[in-house]
């Protein structure tokens, strides 16, 4: 499993990455003011897709584990995320959301038992810092209830990261079929909102179709398998610190494609949330404690046991 680390550490990292295009493609492609509605499009029909797919259904309390993972990770995540993104000036909600890492140290101390350190901590201030660099522009007052539903967002997915993580999967479900019960049940919390506050979906054209199509297959299906399957071969932190390669993907994006220049302190910021990613990797190499052995011997998943990083003391 250590040899192989590098590229699953590269192949989780392509979920964030794929995030990163969002913006471009929701601004140049989708019809405007329909946020829920592109919530909607990203997760229902990407989970029905992966759902076909696995012919795998929860059974017993995984039906109540998968809708709340749904309604964290997907089904409240995606409105929240908008809702911040439409009241929040320019990248603010990028720099919201980059304190992830930070709410993901803390539920891990809470609910995994794995205590932070310095490093780590030093390490989310860092990142959130040099995101800061990149998306800030000046602007002026915050609006209030957008600041709450950037933090509400970052909170929600820092809490879906970390409950996967402690769940894991049943016995003999993959990391496909845990993807398609959350996207899927997300979709069917997201669209009876999107109904009762947008009404009836907006007629598309083949470019919108076409957007819609790259949001639901690779920007959705695909990122959100490839998190869930590092989730459960990571640790919780280490897949949280590749979290800031969203909004550098989402600069990258717009200097590469939509002609938007980039200043030297946004290069900076770039190089510093870059060094907290990579650092953020680089967990110390602990004692796989007995009790996440017998976890893991339980599960049939001592592949997945995070033995380069704390150990995980439920």
């Amino acid at each position: 499993m250590a040899a192989g680390r590098p590229a699953l550490i590269a192949l989780t990292a392509l979920a964030p990455v794929s995030w990163g295009t969002t913006y471009a493609v929701t601004t140049e492609l989708l019809p405007p003011d329909r946020p829920l509605f592109t919530g909607l499009m990203r997760a229902l029909p990407a989970g029905l897709l992966l759902l076909a797919l696995a012919r795998v259904l929860p059974r017993g309390a995984w039906w109540w584990k998968a809708a709340v993972l749904g309604a964290l990770n997907i089904g409240a995540f995606f409105p929240l995320l908008f809702l911040s993104a439409y009241r929040l000036p320019g990248g603010m909600a990028a720099v919201v959301g980059s304190v992830g890492p930070l709410f993901v140290v803390g539920l891990s101390a809470l609910l995994l038992g794995q205590r932070p350190t310095v490093r780590s901590v030093l390490t989310g201030v860092v990142a959130a810092f040099g995101v800061s660099l990149v998306v800030l522009r000046a602007a002026g007052a915050l609006d209030a209830l957008g600041v709450l539903a950037a933090l509400a967002s970052t909170a929600s997915m820092s809490a879906g990261t970390v409950l996967t993580k402690r769940w894991g999967r049943p016995q003999g479900v993959g990391p496909l079929a845990l993807t398609a019960w959350q996207l899927t049940a997300g979709g069917l919390l997201i669209a009876p909102l999107a109904l009762l506050v947008e009404g009836a979906p907006p007629a598309l054209d083949g470019t919108a179709a076409g957007g819609y199509l790259y949001l639901a297959l690779a920007n959705t299906a695909v990122a959100y398998w490839l998190w869930f399957r590092g989730i459960g071969r990571l640790s919780a932190t280490q897949v949280t610190f590749l979290g800031p390669l969203s909004p550098l993907t989402a600069a990258v994006v717009g200097w590469a494609a939509l002609g938007e220049a980039l200043t030297p302190v946004q290069l900076v910021g770039m190089a510093l949330a870059f060094g907290a990613t990579v650092a953020g990797q680089l967990a110390p190499r602990t004692a796989v404690t007995a009790e996440s052995f017998r976890n893991a011997e339980k599960t049939g998943r001592k592949d997945s046991m995070d033995v380069t990083g704390p150990a995980l003391r439920r």
